[in-house]
């Protein structure tokens, strides 16, 4: 049977894409712009856009994960928690600690995330604190299930956290240092199975949280992936904008997103 545009086009991206994650790898190794991703956040992904509840559901395959807030904080979203995300994995697997400290001001604190300070209700200030806090009251619920195995973890992003960040005056230091202490699980998760990324990459794509996602899920297959694999729309539309109301318009911005990520 003949190979449909589709099928074709697929299996060309996928190759133009092993080839530049190879070439990235090195790269970004030599640069020291190596960083890591969270498995379970590669294979299922946060909101993108503020969602109206206080639970948010993602499904790849038999893999789902649920994300359950604090009904007064609210669930993390957009790319700023995938940036921080980033950032607590990357330095769990260097410092092999549960305790992340997170700078002695806030705009130290933004500069990791490669964020500028600026105030007002919609400046980054506001929208770092604000997903930091969501990010940290957080608690994902990870299950596995198939006709002969049923499986689950619960994973607490933090255990405890200190935020000790003046909002009006960023640049300015504090008596105790603001940090997060990573909920047992998470942190064995994070350092275990880790997804290696070009930080330099999540830097260049942090304006849209779907080009983040496709970026990382595309580091994370092609480091196993042994065989050109054909992922039907639909499946994709679950694991990353089961927002979209018609597969149409899903399947238009994960393309527009993907050519955005195949010039990284």
């Amino acid at each position: 049977m003949a190979e449909n545009k589709d099928t074709k086009s697929y299996k060309r991206i996928m190759q133009l894409v092993e080839n530049s994650m190879a070439i990235e790898a090195e790269a970004a190794k030599e640069a020291g712009a190596v960083g890591y991703m969270a498995r379970a956040l590669v294979q299922a992904t946060m909101p993108h856009s503020k969602p109206t509840e206080t639970s948010f559901v993602r499904e790849n395959g038999a893999f789902s994960m649920a994300i359950m807030a604090h009904p007064k904080v609210g669930l993390p979203y957009g790319s700023v928690p995938r940036l921080l995300v980033a950032y607590l994995t990357t330095e769990a697997v260097r410092t092999k600690s549960r305790e992340i400290e997170l700078g002695d001001s806030l705009s130290a604190f933004m500069a990791e995330l490669g964020e500028v300070p600026t105030g007002g209700r919609r400046g980054s200030i506001t929208r770092v604190k604000e997903q930091t806090r969501r990010l940290f009251a957080s608690n994902i619920a990870c299950t596995y299930t198939a006709d002969d195995m049923d499986a689950g973890v619960n994973l607490a992003v933090a255990d405890s956290y200190e935020l000790w960040w003046n909002p009006k005056n960023p640049e300015q230091g504090t008596v105790f240092s603001s940090f997060v202490k990573l909920g047992e699980r998470f942190f064995e998760e994070v350092t275990q199975n880790p997804v290696p990324v070009d930080l330099r990459a999540l830097q260049a794509l942090k304006k849209s949280p779907m080009a983040l996602d496709t970026y990382c899920w595309l580091t994370y297959r092609m480091s196993y992936l042994s065989k050109p694999t054909v992922i039907p729309w639909a499946a994709l539309q679950m694991q990353f904008g089961a927002e979209f109301g018609r597969i149409q318009d899903f399947k238009k911005g994960f393309l527009k997103h993907l050519k955005a990520v195949l010039l990284m």
